[in-house]
């Protein structure tokens, strides 16, 4: 009985043993739980912090730095804080936000601007038509009133009327104006014309040929994108510096117009943005263009796109900018000879032909040869040989072609003849006769004379 009493005993012990043990692993394993089930916690709770972090950095940074960039390129968006705290597909959803909402500013600020294009293509078109009226009176009224106020008139109503063609331009609209085809120096007088600094403006006619001209659909845009690089070069420079324009030709690739300025140049920036704007991208938003809105290169880019011109700016060895406008050889042609020139436009640099000295008169007699020393490539001087006696009393001979003089005339030289005669003496005496010497000195004067002219 013992021995079961012991084993009962045994048996006991490791079931009390082994519960114990289940007990305390079951204790351990509610623990592990636990502690699992806070660190998740604790996880999530920053995951969602991290989140709730990424999403008002959207709201406050990112897309309003996306939207900034639309207009302003070098403007930095931020990206994610704490990428680590995000999974894969909430980064993926938060960026997909970042396009979405640049899309539909996109978007909205695309409509807006077309709104405000066809607002003012229709502004533009009546003040144009309102000012072209404007100024056919004032023409009507040069004619009539001898007023230089009038002038000052016509002269603000151009400019008012350039700045209106350049918004209609920019607006994807007609010029306004049609021309027929027109000599390259005149569309650059006219060019001239329509800037406030005209007076500045100095043009070089370099053209090989004066009647090289464009054809009638490119002369006004030709006109209206120099007058915006006119305006800008003399706009942007000291009122006391000139502005140069070159006129070109060149041999297969047309004509160029250099605008040379001394101004306060552009930084890096600046030159890029202008270079491109300059190409002519696809579209220009106006909202793009600052306020107030700098139109000048965004409506010579237009030009550009439409009628084929190239411009190119770069920094001028004047201190400023230069500006090269590229006409390409499909557009020019040449007027013929029985189209009259315009009165102001400069005569070609190479077709100026130089001053032409006067040509001496001959000597009565063979000159003096060479002195044997004197280089023959050098001009010497030449004494002229005395006249004979008989030749400086003989009278000359009637020239075939002279007019006959009646009696009245004769007699009126005649006595001017006398009266300086008798005033002569009257004041030094009688002179004596020159001599041989007399007539050789005269005739070192003469020489001399001839020399200085």
């Amino acid at each position: 009985m013992a021995w079961i009493v012991a084993v009962i005993a045994v048996i006991a012990a490791v079931a009390a043993t082994a519960r114990s043990y289940r007990a305390a692993q079951s204790e351990q394993l509610a623990v592990a739980h636990a502690e699992l089930a806070e660190r998740q916690a604790k996880s999530a709770e920053a995951r969602t912090a991290a989140l709730i972090d990424e999403i008002r950095q959207l709201a406050r940074k990112r897309i309003p730095a996306a939207a900034l960039a639309l207009s302003h390129p070098s403007a930095q968006v931020p990206g994610l804080r704490e990428a680590a705290e995000v999974d894969g597909a909430a980064a993926r959803l938060l960026t997909e936000a970042v396009q979405a909402a640049r899309t539909a500013v996109m978007e909205e600020r695309q409509r807006v601007d077309a709104a405000a294009r066809a607002a003012m293509r229709g502004t533009s078109a009546k003040i144009q038509s309102l000012l072209n009226q404007s100024q056919q009176l004032l023409h009507e009224l040069q004619h009539e009133y001898d007023d230089p106020r009038i002038l000052q008139l016509d002269f603000r109503n151009e400019l008012a009327l350039r700045r209106t063609q350049s918004t209609a331009v920019l607006c994807d609209a007609w010029p306004g104006l049609a021309r027929q085809s027109s000599p390259l120096v005149e569309i650059v007088l006219g060019a001239q014309s329509r800037v406030a600094g005209y007076e500045r403006i100095k043009v070089a006619n370099h053209l090989r040929d004066e009647r090289l001209a464009l054809a009638a659909r490119a002369a006004e845009p030709l006109a209206i994108a120099l007058a915006e690089l006119l305006a800008n070069a003399t706009a942007y420079s000291h009122p006391d510096t000139d502005v140069q324009v070159t006129v070109q030709q060149s041999g297969g690739r047309g004509a160029f117009l250099v605008v040379d300025d001394a101004g306060i140049g552009m930084d890096d920036d600046a030159l890029d943005r202008a270079r491109a704007l300059l190409a002519g991208p696809s579209e220009v938003l106006l909202t793009e263009l600052g306020d107030p809105p700098q139109t000048g290169f965004a409506v010579v880019g237009r030009l550009v796109v439409q009628y084929g011109f190239h411009c190119h700016i770069e920094s001028s060895p004047f201190g400023g900018m230069r500006t090269i406008l590229r006409v390409p050889a499909h557009l020019l042609t040449v007027l013929e000879d029985d189209h009259s020139l315009s009165a102001l436009a400069p005569a070609p640099v190479s077709a100026t032909p130089a001053p032409e000295r006067p040509a001496a008169p001959a000597p009565s007699g063979p000159p003096d040869p060479l002195p044997a020393e004197a280089p023959s490539g050098l001009p010497s001087r030449r004494r002229r040989a005395p006249r004979p006696a008989a030749a400086a009393t003989a009278p000359a001979a009637p020239a075939a072609e002279q007019m006959p003089r009646t009696p009245e005339q004769a007699e009126s030289s005649w006595a001017a003849l006398q009266q300086g005669t008798l005033i002569g003496r009257s004041v030094a005496g009688r002179a004596p006769a020159p001599d041989a010497d007399a007539h050789d000195h005269l005739g070192d004067q003469d020489d001399q004379g001839d020399d200085e002219k």
